[in-house]
């Protein structure tokens, strides 16, 4: 089944560009393959879920292809982007999305050290990886738009564990040295920073169902009356991976509904409850 067509009279904002995504078979990945192909791009999702990665490719149609690729195998990482080149000329937007979290413990003297560094391997190594080989094809076409996934969790602290934490923070850094290299060639480095969001990682990490872990999420977040979706976050990758964003580069474009700019304990601005 062929994902659903644009409106008509709207601007298809990636005609003609090759994107590829890693953990592109469920959540924001997933979500950002189908609006990236909507809009035009030729999209490969790479991931390590075979089934999940082949079930979108068949949603979205012919514009897309699955790789099977552990972002924390740097020939993986590598060949994924080989063949991307290798089969549309070209690679125009690296999208880094794949990411794990560990289990959830509160206590630091409670984590163990093999939990630490999987998630680093995963969210760092595999962020590094993302935008070395995309960079050895972008760096001669002097062109493209690479794209991280970091977290509320690169702003502040104690919104998930001290691996994930960590992990985004380091995300934000490498996007930002990256650009600072990378843009001497035309090459754009942004990433993207979601509030909580409902997707297979996050509700398996607050050990909460789906409808318990959306109504927290929703009634400690700043920005009433709405819920955070991966369309949302999609969208944004959307702008980044676009033309309209041509000079936005070393940018953490928070998607949080303004839920990192506000400390709640100083209850400033509370309006009387009204019946």
């Amino acid at each position: 089944m062929a994902s659903a067509p644009l409106l008509p009279g709207l601007i298809r904002r990636l005609e003609g560009k090759v994107a590829l995504i890693t953990g592109g078979a469920s959540g924001i990945g997933e979500s950002t393959a189908k609006l990236f192909a909507q809009h035009g791009a030729k999209v490969v999702i790479a991931d390590v879920q075979d089934a999940l990665g082949a079930s979108v490719c068949e949603a979205i149609g012919s514009n897309s292809s699955f790789l099977h690729c552990d972002v924390t195998d740097e020939a993986q990482v590598k060949n994924a982007v080989d063949e991307t080149a290798a089969a549309f000329g070209k690679l125009d937007v690296m999208f880094n999305n794949a990411g794990v979290s560990d289990p959830k413990k509160a206590r630091i003297i409670d984590n163990q050290k093999a939990d630490f560094e999987r998630v680093l391997s995963v969210n760092v190594t595999g962020v590094f990886l993302g935008i070395k080989h995309a960079a050895s094809v972008m760096v001669p076409a002097r062109a493209g738009s690479i794209i991280s996934t970091a977290s509320v969790s690169s702003r502040i602290g104690g919104a998930a564990s001290h691996a994930y934490c960590a992990s985004k923070h380091a995300v934000l850094g490498l996007t930002r040295n990256a650009a600072v290299e990378l843009g001497q060639f035309g090459i754009r480095v942004n990433c993207l920073s979601p509030y909580a969001l409902l997707t297979p990682l996050a509700v398996e990490f607050a050990g909460r169902s789906r409808d318990r872990f959306e109504a927290v999420s929703e009634s400690r977040g700043n920005l009433k009356g709405r819920r955070l979706r991966a369309d949302d976050v999609a969208n944004a990758a959307l702008y980044l991976a676009s033309d309209e964003a041509q000079y936005v580069s070393g940018h953490n474009l928070v998607v949080d509904g303004g839920f990192t700019v506000v400390n709640p304990s100083l209850n400033m601005f509370q309006y009387p409850n009204e019946s």
